[in-house]
């Protein structure tokens, strides 16, 4: 025979404090995975690269209407294991007016202030003509599971200077590595009690008394 139980609900604010971190919990499992919350530094990413002349290979993202992106080629993994960290596929070479360009956007950054000044000075001793292509290799995605193979556009036959060659390669991981410390900030930004408490109350998510979702 059917019948009814009845059971009582609770918003997150009604809950006692263990059951909140119960709740909490539930919300990050839940959120564990889920790349939509980096959407806004891989955008942001993508602009910067733009700058400092990397141009990022993209891939095809079926979309639910049947219309297809493109997504540029960020890889990442984390956070806080060993292995942990971002890299990218695509080429670089000289973009006119990237240090200047990058204060204008990100006035505060000095770390991408650096990195398009070690790049405009190597270029400029090598006559703006150093390219560079980059590969992802390995089973990580931090920057070191990179081929960066550097070389003149206008010869490829030239022995370039291993400094130079380092530069531009150390000057490409520098912004690898600051695409994992954005994309680390914005997880931890995330998954602050702060920001899930909010996610969990815009939602309107109810839970029973020991805070598991009901």
């Amino acid at each position: 025979m059917p019948h009814v139980i009845e059971k009582t609900v609770y918003m997150f604010d009604e809950l006692e404090d263990n059951a909140k971190e119960h709740a909490r919990s539930w919300f990050r499992d839940a959120c564990d995975g889920d790349s939509y919350m980096f959407e806004p530094v891989i955008e942001d990413a993508a602009k910067i690269a733009d700058i400092l002349g990397i141009n990022l290979r993209t891939y095809p993202v079926k979309l639910m209407n049947d219309s297809t992106q493109y997504d540029p080629c960020i890889y990442y993994s984390g956070f806080y294991s060993q292995g942990d960290g971002a890299c990218f596929e695509g080429s670089y070479s000289y973009a006119k007016g990237s240090s200047r360009a990058i204060r204008d956007y990100a006035p505060q950054d000095t770390t991408l202030h650096m990195t398009a000044d070690n790049l405009r000075d190597v270029q400029q001793r090598n006559f703006y003509r150093l390219k560079a292509n980059v590969k992802h290799r390995g089973h990580y995605n931090h920057e070191y599971c990179t081929e960066i193979d550097v070389f003149d556009r206008e010869n490829n036959y030239r022995d370039l200077n291993d400094d130079d060659v380092d530069t531009i390669q150390e000057s490409l991981r520098d912004f690898m590595r600051w695409i994992y410390r954005s994309l680390e900030k914005e997880y931890e930004y995330q998954m602050s009690d702060e920001t899930v408490d909010e996610n969990i109350r815009c939602n309107e998510y109810e839970f029973d008394e020991n805070g598991n979702r009901c």
